[in-house]
C-alpha cells in the first residue's frame, strides 16, 4: 500500500536489492495481486515492469497467461474481482485514506487488516483450478500461471497447463521454465538448489 512519501523499511531494503539486480539485468515482471493495491513509482524507479491486470507472453513456442488470480477487471477472461479488492483500488478511497491517515500509520492499518483477513487454512483452490481450465479450453495458451490461493499445484488438461506458485514464504516454491517446459520447484537451501515439487498437500500450511 504505497503512500506517496513514505516505504517502510522492509520494503526499502528489498526494493534497492532489485534496483541493483536491475542494473545488470532485465527489469522484472511484477503483477500485482490483491496485497498490492496502491502502486505509484515506487516498483518502476527500482526496473520493474508494473502490471495491474494480466500479461500475454509467447516464450520459444508456447504461450502464456499470467496473472496473480485475485480477480481481473477485463470481463472477457470471466475471473470478476472481488467487491472489497475493488473498493480498496478505488482512486477516491485510496485518495482519503492517505488524505486520514501518515504512510507510517496507514501502512499499520493496512497490514493489520492484511493478517486479519489471511487465513491459511481455508485455502480454497477449486476457484482459481476451474477457472484454469475453462479459460484454457477457450483459448489458445499453453500455460495459465497464478498465485493467490497460497497452494503451489501443477494440473495438466488435454488443451494446456495451469500452474500455481504458491506461497514462497510458505513453501519456498516457484515455477521455472527450461527447455519448452514449465516445472513447479522448491527451493533447498541446505544445497542451494531447486528441487521438483511434490503436489502431495503440505500438512504444515493447514495446522
Amino acid at each position: 500500500m504505497e503512500f506517496p512519501n513514505y516505504i517502510p523499511p522492509l520494503g526499502k531494503k528489498l526494493l534497492n536489492r532489485f534496483a541493483e539486480y536491475h542494473k545488470t539485468k532485465t527489469g522484472g515482471l511484477f503483477i500485482t495481486g490483491n496485497h498490492d493495491y496502491w502502486t505509484m513509482d515506487h516498483f518502476r524507479n527500482c526496473g520493474f515492469d508494473v502490471e495491474y491486470e494480466y500479461r500475454l507472453l509467447n516464450v520459444d513456442s508456447n504461450s502464456f497467461f499470467l496473472t496473480h488470480g485475485d480477480g481481473l477487471s477485463d470481463s472477457l477472461f470471466n475471473l470478476e474481482r472481488p467487491l472489497l479488492h475493488r473498493i480498496l483500488r478505488n482512486p477516491g478511497f485510496v485518495k482519503i485514506f492517505q488524505t486520514i491517515f501518515s504512510g507510517i500509520t496507514g501502512n499499520h492499518v493496512m497490514k493489520s487488516f492484511s493478517e486479519l483477513t489471511r487465513d491459511n487454512r481455508k485455502l480454497n483452490t477449486e476457484r482459481l483450478s476451474k477457472w484454469a481450465r475453462s479459460t484454457l479450453d477457450n483459448n489458445s495458451f499453453d500455460y495459465i500461471i497464478t498465485g493467490h490461493d497460497h497452494v503451489p499445484r501443477k494440473e495438466t488438461f488435454s488443451t494446456g497447463s495451469y500452474i500455481n506458485t504458491g506461497a514462497y514464504y510458505l513453501h519456498k516454491s516457484a515455477a521455472i521454465y527450461n527447455k519448452g517446459e514449465v516445472n513447479l520447484v522448491r527451493w533447498d537451501n541446505d544445497n542451494m538448489i531447486f528441487k521438483p515439487f511434490s503436489n502431495k498437500p503440505d500438512k504444515s500450511v493447514l495446522q
